[in-house]
């Protein structure tokens, strides 16, 4: 097989592409820029492109397949000579499923805990011998590619990405994937560039649940209400599908972390906070009606340290108690919850929350509403956001002032110059306090390492 890549440098593209060369497919890309960490692995590989651009004579008729990337836009050179020659174009979703249909697909979706959800239970079945297909959004210990692709593997596990599909094709990702297994974690608006209202991004969630295969299953958070309305709508549809609800297992936290309780009995975990207890749940139930036993799930899932950047420690000073958490958190839901996480594990502990306005959906004042109280438990809150990111969305400016307004706290710390809120956290006294550093960029280029670094110092 022969397949081209336009964008290969996507993050879900660049991994796909791994994934078939290893499969022994002949692949080849194109892109206008390419990134680390992207640009160093596709080089280990091979498949580096040698030139930046577009080139419209690498599309040729001995194509099997053109798969396009998300980056790509509608009149990029290639995708045109691709129509032109009538090959089969595929975005990154559709040829998953392409590479998956003979298999059982079980997707996770949801605003949030998609990522933790699929890694769990990648980790689990990797532990219990369970051979499967994946597609995961980010890096997990022990997984060099987050594309697995086999000949040999009856079970796929693919993340869930509500956002669109590719430039051609404006279906969100996970309506492509035609799930036997469907989990939805939890519902809370995002994308508002591209669901302009909170219902027309609930739909999306309904649309998800009504693609389940027949004789298929819902695996759905039940204390969410706009996700149990969709499961509760849709038993009156789909009498063909089983339903099981899971909500937060018991648990206590303890000096030395958190600990699952179940059947009498106390497992310690290597992750905490009360949603990533919903996730456990999630993936407990996954793995479960897939055959893994109880007691080799819970003798798994105590090993789990998380994935890449949720709630990832980065640096730590047990003399001192200082310890330097990140996270993906950029939303309103998503911040409550991790904060509220490791104040509940850290009770005694200061807490300094510092986050990135970098998202699209949160550089917007139509959403700034949202953010109100989300930061309430943290001792000190830092909004970071950078003006030319506004401009560069093409957004109406903001100010200081709007964010002041919307998170609804007057100490709240707001800051538009990277630089100068490096130098102030390093200024600050730390003992007896953890730093979380939440966002889905990188604070214009501030080396997190290096600070949390020197704080733990």
């Amino acid at each position: 097989m022969k397949v081209h890549f336009i964008a290969i440098g996507g993050s879900a593209m660049h991994n796909l592409a791994m994934a078939l060369h290893l499969k022994g497919y002949r692949v080849s890309g194109s892109d206008d820029e390419i990134f680390d960490p992207a640009r160093s692995r596709l080089e280990k590989y091979g498949l580096l492109p040698d030139a930046p651009g577009w080139f419209p004579d690498r599309i040729t008729s001995d194509l099997d397949a053109v798969i396009l990337g998300m980056h790509a836009r509608e009149d990029n050179p290639e995708l045109l000579r691709a129509k032109e020659l009538g090959l089969k174009i595929y975005s990154y979703p559709e040829y998953l499923y392409e590479q998956s249909k003979d298999k059982t697909r079980v997707v996770i979706g949801g605003s949030h805990g998609k990522t933790s959800v699929t890694a769990m239970i990648l980790h689990v079945f990797k532990d219990a011998g369970v051979e499967c297909d994946y597609m995961v959004g980010a890096q997990l210990e022990g997984y060099d590619i987050m594309v697995r692709l086999s000949s040999t593997a009856g079970v796929m596990v693919l993340e869930g990405d509500e956002y669109l599909t590719s430039p051609i094709d404006r279906r969100p990702k996970f309506h492509l994937y035609h799930p036997d297994i469907a989990v939805i974690n939890g519902i809370a608006w995002d994308h508002i560039n591209v669901f302009p209202t909170f219902e027309n991004y609930v739909s999306q969630f309904d649309i998800f649940a009504k693609s389940i295969e027949p004789k298929g299953s819902l695996v759905y958070y039940e204390e969410d209400p706009e996700v149990k309305k969709i499961a509760e709508n849709l038993v009156k549809e789909r009498a063909d599908i089983s339903f099981r609800p899971y909500s937060v297992p018991q648990y206590r936290v303890t000096e030395n972390g958190t600990e699952l309780l179940y059947e009498g009995r106390a497992y310690p975990l290597q992750v905490f906070g009360r949603h990533n207890m919903q996730n456990i749940l999630a993936a407990w139930q996954v793995c479960h009606s897939l055959g893994v036993a109880d007691a080799d799930f819970l003798k798994s899932i105590v090993h789990f340290k998380g994935a890449s950047r949720r709630l990832e420690k980065i640096a730590e000073n047990k003399k001192t108690e200082v310890t330097v958490y990140k996270d993906f958190a950029h939303s309103p839901s998503k911040l409550r919850a991790t904060i509220a996480a490791v104040k509940e594990q850290y009770p005694q502990r200061a807490l300094v929350a510092c986050m990135e306005l970098h998202t699209f959906s949160s550089l917007s004042k139509i959403f700034f509403s949202h953010y109100g109280g989300c930061m309430e438990k943290a001792d000190t809150a830092i909004v970071y956001f950078n003006p030319k990111a506004v401009e560069h969305k093409k957004l109406e400016p903001i100010t200081a002032q709007m964010i002041y307004e919307a998170f609804g706290r007057k100490d709240l710390k707001v800051y538009d110059n990277s630089a100068l809120l490096v130098q102030d956290l390093k200024a600050m006294q730390w003992k007896n306090t953890n730093l979380l550093w939440m966002t889905s960029g990188n604070f214009d280029g501030v080396d997190e390492k290096a600070l949390a670094a020197e704080i733990t110092a």
